[in-house]
């Protein structure tokens, strides 16, 4: 057996090894084999991370928005020529499927290069004024150290979400991984490294939420932390960051709604929401969570919907290449999906497909559809985050609208129907940050990833998302 390998954290420009014995083992959700280990940062750590960001913010800031972008460039280039080791990385630490894993690598990349493009675009303004010769000039600036904290579904594209942005605004940046899967975030750092970046620009600290997390949200010296995970992550980041009124930015929990209108496309509503279900083992925030099917289809979408889940092959993505699913991340998130399908068995739904825990090793649980289920069954409010899909009847668009929006979370939603009109009545209902139209729920790079109620503040991606990393200072000039 091969030895778990050791990783060390990136900080003011330096490989730096934890201290004395305190590790974190690596596990790999297949197999339960320990695939790595990581120093057990502490609060120390992440003090003398944003110490190097701050010395070399200024610096950093002083350089033209186009050299910075350069930078980006050589980051994208890097990680495309490690890209087949990355997603190896990406598979062995999350269990994420071997083309999943390539397609966030190769995004992650050209998230770099589209955050890049905006060197020459991001901008102020000059306004009238009300006095004669007087400009009111109003300038963008930078908001100086800005920390992101990362969850394990995505981890190296979350990378570049948040480092994009700063980097391009002259904010300089320290990254904490989630200890899941922290080997993907030091191959970018080995990238960084290899091409030369400043030293203090983007520093890695590795260890846990509760210790190095708390710090780089609770520091006075970091102007923002951005933080994607769960509602109750999120809590403590805002409880940390409020004695010194930091910004933060918070992509959180969601309970996505789909609704399926009479006159859907069926083959594609079906195709479409079991890709949106499964992607990751539903281990993704904006996956379609809960279904609304009206009632004239309702029996001919189950009975496609139920062939259709049934048919999603799982297994060790490291093995297999004829899957949609791996397992789940580890043992609490399996024991979780179990216990709340469990939970909705005892409150009168009925499993068609699924809901029995495989043998084995890895932290599977298969593709599950459950019907009989009602609006009030917390399988139709509690984040699930795993592939498990409850159906629900409705008869008219008003009454699924209502259910849809009955939640604590506002991230994202969907709707299939062929007809305009109800589609732009369902748009200006639904209370989501995004609503996905007759496709499956998946953001684009230029659009503005972002949710309403308990599923965030802020955002993320395109003009929206690099200006949160940005401040305006106005200007009254008087000649």
């Amino acid at each position: 057996m091969t030895a778990p390998v050791q990783h060390s954290m990136y900080i003011d420009g330096q490989f730096v090894s934890g201290q004395g014995d305190a590790w974190i083992e690596v596990i790999n959700p297949a197999t339960e084999a320990v695939i790595a280990r990581i120093p057990d940062g502490t609060a120390a750590h992440a003090r003398q991370a944003i110490a190097a960001a701050k010395r070399a913010q200024p610096g950093w800031e002083a350089l033209p928005a186009i050299e910075r972008a350069g930078w980006l460039r050589q980051i994208a280039q890097g990680i495309r020529e490690r890209a087949a080791e990355i997603a190896a990385l990406i598979v062995a630490e999350g269990g994420k499927v071997q083309e999943l894993a390539e397609v966030e690598v190769a995004f992650t990349a050209d998230y770099l290069d589209y955050m890049a493009e905006w060197a020459r675009r991001y901008e102020g303004e000059i306004l009238q004024s009300d006095r004669p010769g007087e400009n009111i000039l109003v300038f963008k600036r930078a908001l100086g150290v800005t920390t992101g904290i990362l969850p394990w579904n995505f981890p190296f594209f979350l990378i570049a979400r948040k480092l994009a942005p700063a980097l391009i605004t002259g904010n300089t940046i320290v990254i904490k991984p989630s200890e899941l899967t922290p080997g993907n975030a030091v191959a970018f750092a080995e990238i960084v490294h290899g091409i030369g970046l400043p030293a203090g620009v983007f520093n890695l600290v590795l260890g846990r939420g509760e210790t190095v997390g708390q710090e780089l949200a609770g520091n006075p010296d970091v102007a923002m932390v951005s933080m994607t995970g769960s509602v109750a992550a999120g809590e403590k980041i805002m409880t940390a960051a409020a004695k010194n009124i930091t910004k933060v930015c918070l992509e959180l929990g969601g309970k996505a709604p789909a609704i399926v209108m009479d006159d859907a496309d069926l083959e594609l509503a079906v195709k479409a929401i079991v890709d949106s279900r499964v992607i990751n083992t539903g281990q993704v925030c904006n996956c379609a969570e809960r279904v609304y099917v009206q009632r004239g289809i309702y029996d001919a979408f189950v009975a496609r919907l139920a062939s259709a889940m049934g048919a999603v092959q799982y297994g060790d993505p490291a093995e297999r290449q004829d899957i949609a699913m791996g397992p789940l991340i580890n043992a609490a998130a399996r024991e979780r999906v179990a216990a709340a399908v469990d939970g909705a068995v005892r409150d009168g739904a009925t499993v068609l497909t699924g809901g029995t825990l495989p043998s084995g090793s890895g932290y599977f649980y298969p593709p599950t559809l459950l019907v009989d289920v009602r609006q009030e069954m917390r399988i139709m409010h509690d984040e699930t985050f795993g592939p498990v899909l409850p159906v629900v009847a409705f008869d008219t668009l008003d009454e699924a609208l209502a259910m849809a929006n009955d939640s604590e979370y506002g991230l994202t939603s969907s709707l299939y129907t062929r007809d305009l009109t109800t589609a732009m009545r369902a748009i200006n209902g639904l209370k989501f940050g995004e609503t996905y139209v007759n496709r499956e729920n998946f953001e684009a790079m230029q659009g503005f990833h972002a949710g309403w109620r308990k599923s965030g503040i802020g955002g993320a991606d395109g003009r929206h998302g690099l200006n949160e990393y940005l401040q305006t200072q106005v200007v009254y000039l008087q000649s």
